[in-house]
Parts: C-alpha cells; sequence; structure tokens
C-alpha cells in the first residue's frame, strides 16, 4: 500500500513537472502567449539590393538572418524577377565550432543584364525573448597594417585608456567615448582623419592592437516607416569570460531592444559579381498582430518541429476538433475532484462532462432547459415502457428512438417559433440520455425519487461547474496552446485518485460526532 502510494507520487509528479516545464519552455523560449489576447510587434523588413551590370554574367550574394538575439523568423519572401534564385549554406560556417553555424546565404544569377535592376528580399520577424547572443569561440586578434604615424596615434592612445581602465569592457567604453566627445582627443582625431573609414572600423583596429578580441554586430535600428534604412553596426568585445555588446556611440551594453541583428562578424552581407554601384537598403514597417497569428505564421518555418507540440500545425479542419477534446480532461478533472474530494454523487460517472460538452455548444440557459424537458420526457415514456415487460436492450433502444424523435419535435417547434438556440438540441449526445434515462428509471424504481433527485441534481452541478471551467478564455487559450498541460492535469488526477480522507460533504453528515469529541 505505502509502496504504491510513493510510486503513484513519484508518476504524478513527473507528470507534473514536465507538463509544466514544456510550457514554460514554450512560453520563454518559442514566445507562446500564456494569457488570451497578447500582441506581438511584427516587423516587416524589406531589404532592396540595388546595382548596375557590367557586361558578362551576374552573380550577387546576400547575407540572410537568422534570428539571433531572441529574434524569430516567420516568413521570408524573394523578388527575382529574371534571376536564378538558390539558398546555400555557408561553407566555412558548416566546418565551424561556432554555434552560429547555421548560416545562409541567398544567391542571385544571371547571365547577362543591360540595365540597372534591383532585387528585393522581405522577411517579417519579430523578437520573441530578450535574450543576448549565444556564446562563440574566441580567436587570437591580428594586428592591423599600419603606417609609422598610425602606429604611434595608435600605441599613446592605447595606453591612456590602459591606464584608465580596469578591464576589457571598461576599455572598450572609455574607447567609444575617445571618439565620441565633442573635444577629441588628438591621437583619435588623427586616426579619425587618417583611416577615412566607419569609426567602428577603427575601433576594432585599435581593439585588435591592443589584444582584445572583437568584432562587430551588425543588423537594422528599427524604426517603424523607415523607407531607406542602412546596415548599423555593435561592438561585440570579449571580456576574458563571456562576450559583451556595447553601442558605438553611446557605450551602454546589451542588445537594443529594437535592433535586428543581420550578422556577426565581419563577413559581407552583400557581394555583387558583375556590377558596379551597389546598395543595400531597407524599408520598415511595424504591425501589432494576434499572438495566435504570429504563433501560425512561426510554424511555417519548422524551426521547431522537435519540440513544438502547437495544434497550430494541424489543418484548420483538425485544429476544430482538437479544440474541443483538448477540454475534456479539464472536464474530468472537475467530476473526479467534485466525487472524490466534494462527495457530490452524479448519475454516471463522466455523464456531466458530456451535457457540459453539450452546454458549450447550446449555452448554459438553453442547454439546461432542453436537457429538463428531454430527461422529462424520456422518465415518463420510460415508465410506461416498463409496463410492457420489455429486455434491457430493447428498452434502451426503445427510449433511444423515444428521445431522437423528441430533439426533432423540439427542434421544429423552436424553428417555427423562430428560437434559434433551440436547434442545438442536436448536439446533446442521445445515446448517453437513453442510457441516464434508464438508469434514473430504475433507480427511482429501487430508492425513490429522492435518491434520482440527489444523483440529477449531481449531475447537473458538476456539469455547470465543468462548462463554467471549460468556457473560460484563459483554459481555453492554454488547453490549445499548450496541450503538454494536460500531463499535468494526468499527474494532479493521479494524486486526487488516492485521496482517502473524508468528503466534504461528509463533514456535514458526522457533525454530530465533532460535536462530542
Amino acid at each position: 500500500m505505502v509502496a504504491s502510494r510513493i510510486q503513484v507520487l513519484l508518476v504524478a509528479a513527473a507528470l507534473i513537472a514536465i507538463g509544466l516545464g514544456l510550457t514554460l519552455y514554450k512560453a520563454s523560449q518559442l514566445g507562446f502567449p500564456l494569457l488570451p489576447g497578447e500582441y506581438r510587434e511584427v516587423w516587416t523588413i524589406e531589404s532592396k539590393v540595388s546595382f548596375k551590370p557590367r557586361e558578362g554574367p551576374l552573380a550577387i550574394d546576400l547575407k540572410l538572418p537568422r534570428g539571433l538575439g531572441g529574434w524569430t523568423l516567420l516568413e521570408e519572401h524573394f523578388a527575382s524577377s529574371g534571376f536564378g534564385l538558390s539558398i546555400e549554406a555557408e561553407r566555412d560556417a558548416r566546418r565551424s565550432s561556432d554555434p552560429d553555424r547555421k548560416s545562409r546565404r541567398a544567391r542571385w544569377t544571371r547571365q547577362s543584364l543591360d540595365d540597372p535592376t534591383t532585387l528585393y528580399y522581405k522577411i517579417q520577424t519579430y523578437r520573441a525573448s530578450q535574450q543576448g547572443l549565444p556564446d562563440r569561440p574566441v580567436s587570437e586578434p591580428s594586428k592591423p597594417l599600419l603606417e609609422p604615424d598610425q602606429r604611434a596615434a595608435m600605441e599613446r592612445l592605447i595606453a591612456v585608456l590602459r591606464a584608465r581602465s580596469s578591464n576589457a569592457e571598461s576599455f572598450a567604453a572609455l574607447l567609444i567615448q575617445a571618439f565620441n566627445r565633442d573635444s577629441l582627443d588628438p591621437d583619435a582625431e588623427f586616426l579619425l582623419g587618417t583611416y577615412q573609414e566607419n569609426p567602428v572600423l577603427i575601433m576594432l583596429d585599435v581593439l585588435a592592437y591592443a589584444g582584445i578580441p572583437a568584432h562587430r554586430v551588425r543588423g537594422i535600428e528599427l524604426e517603424d516607416g523607415r523607407r531607406r534604412q542602412t546596415i548599423s553596426s555593435l561592438l561585440e568585445v570579449h571580456n576574458g569570460q563571456r562576450w559583451i555588446l556595447l553601442h558605438p556611440v553611446t557605450a551602454k551594453t546589451g542588445l537594443p531592444e529594437r535592433f535586428f541583428v543581420w550578422e556577426r562578424g565581419e563577413e559581407p552581407i552583400l557581394s555583387v559579381v558583375g556590377g558596379y554601384d551597389s546598395s543595400l537598403e531597407f524599408a520598415l514597417v511595424s504591425n501589432n498582430l494576434p499572438a495566435k497569428t504570429v504563433v501560425r505564421m512561426e510554424e511555417l518555418s519548422d524551426k521547431y518541429a522537435l519540440v513544438d507540440f502547437s495544434i497550430y500545425a494541424l489543418p484548420v479542419e483538425q485544429q476544430g476538433v482538437f479544440k474541443g477534446l483538448l477540454l475534456i480532461p479539464v472536464a474530468a478533472l472537475v467530476v473526479v475532484f467534485m466525487r472524490i474530494v466534494v462527495g457530490v454523487r452524479t448519475s454516471g460517472t463522466f455523464m456531466p462532462i458530456l451535457i457540459a460538452l453539450a452546454f458549450l455548444q447550446t449555452t448554459l440557459a438553453v442547454g439546461l432547459t432542453i436537457f429538463l424537458i428531454l430527461v422529462s420526457f424520456g422518465l415518463w415514456i420510460r415508465s410506461w415502457l416498463s409496463h410492457l415487460n420489455l429486455l434491457l436492450v430493447a428498452r434502451v433502444s426503445a427510449v433511444i428512438i423515444v428521445v431522437i424523435l423528441l430533439m426533432a419535435i423540439l427542434a421544429l417547434v423552436s424553428y417555427k417559433l423562430g428560437w434559434d438556440q433551440a436547434l442545438t438540441v442536436t448536439f446533446f449526445p442521445t445515446v448517453i440520455l437513453a442510457w441516464t434515462i434508464e438508469r434514473m428509471s430504475v433507480l427511482w424504481e429501487e430508492a425513490g425519487w429522492h435518491e434520482v433527485l440527489i444523483q440529477g441534481g449531481g449531475s447537473l452541478i458538476v456539469a455547470v461547474l465543468a462548462f463554467l471551467v471549460m468556457s473560460a478564455p484563459l483554459v481555453e487559450h492554454l488547453t490549445f496552446n499548450f496541450p503538454e498541460l494536460l500531463l499535468s492535469l494526468l499527474g494532479a488526477i493521479m494524486l486526487i485518485g488516492k485521496y482517502t480522507g473524508y468528503r466534504l460533504s461528509e463533514l456535514h453528515r458526522f457533525r454530530d460526532l465533532a460535536a462530542h469529541r
């Protein structure tokens, strides 16, 4: 007995933990909303590759984003009329141990072209979580090739920064300040004047010369309605333990909330062979979409095919079926609790579940009215059939036919009177109603009408409670989006199934004993 109890406790705890764990994983990592009615800020990013052709074949390579930093790619579209298009995996990335190795590149090809043209690549994305970038291997930086005067200026600047900093992170922050303050340091100003390049590239050279691993994280600063946005850069510096992101102007650490990561590292994003005067620009639009729509779009990417238990992967017709089926375990939990813990007696073990399912289709008031009418007429017919001394199977079959006739008459009358809601009478389970009428009739003959009222009333009470729980928007949302919670429900039902204490209804029954203690 003790071993059985311990075994049930362990299995139930494991089921509850697995169900809750998968739910939290989908909510935190996959971006599934825990509450109904949530919306996601979805960004549509359209990249425009423009260039002028030369004579001969053309090959245009565009590095594609990988959904780093918590960003999830929903859809992507290519517009390349007259060009051949292929999506290729990066060769160097496949050989690398870098966790960012799942990189892709779009390649447009054409034998010849006469006029300047533009190619388009559009994606929809949203930020599912605020996580940072994954860790990646650290390589020793190689010092840049410099002229003697540039080398002298860089060494003086590094010496000043080292004296004022305590580690690589503070060194990089001071370096950013040196290149962005109003009154520039003479050596920083000299380097800016002689490099004639992006200040971020100069900072990378300074960091490399100082022996600090660093690279760029390139992406797009998202701004709704922006049409000619260009690639922006962040500095990623290794502080000896982990990679740190710093804004190259403000020196603020971390990945900005509205910074979409396109490429991590120094590989070119755009490469045009057979053309010149190439440019890469972006148009941005932000929309708030329902979370369910976003999740459905995300299913198309198959990114989480092995761990995502979403019903959205099914055809729409099957989704509607499972939307109701997934509510049945919730109703079962209500029945188990009411019968074992509260002590409510019902006519049939799970008949209240079927009644509650019918209530979901008919609404509560209409469903209760239809149920009482059908059972009342059914009991009257059953009492008449009992005088004919029919066998059980024939008697129940006769009750089924009578119940169906009653349902048809009720539907016709309600239709003629304009009561459209009563037409939902067809959602009531005919066979279950017939068996319920048969059981109540036998109970009436054996224990009297009082017991029939107790069990019939208990069935209705449990059915109404199950309906109220099943129709709650939060319950519908959680069961449909997190079906793994059924494991937790199973664990809870197993725990309740081992309960052997007093039922709540028995506390009233034995109240006199408690008073004499």
